[in-house]
């Protein structure tokens, strides 16, 4: 997507999620500008989400991503995490 990207990603639950966001981000940075990839020096946006899934939850996971341009179609990615982020709000 033009806006966004996903990463699937198993980690190690003993590494903290903004450092395993700032190497992906740093060393995907670093590649990006070093093969000229863009005619513009590339930069990643400041913030980030990371959301879990279950095990059970995987295939979904991989069809959602998968999937993102029809999608999005449908509703914008703003859209789409505005809503997340308010349902989750009212989980906690």
């Amino acid at each position: 997507m033009p806006d966004h990207v996903h990463i699937l990603i198993g980690y190690n639950v003993n590494q903290l999620i903004p450092t395993l966001v700032e190497n992906i981000k740093t060393s995907s940075n670093a590649w990006i500008n070093e093969n000229r990839f863009s005619k513009y020096k590339f930069e990643w946006q400041k913030g980030y989400g990371a959301f879990t899934y279950s095990r059970s939850q995987l295939d979904d996971v991989i069809k959602y991503i998968l999937n993102q341009e029809q999608h999005h179609q449908k509703e914008s990615f703003r859209d789409e995490y505005l809503e997340i982020l308010k349902k989750e709000r009212h989980q906690i």
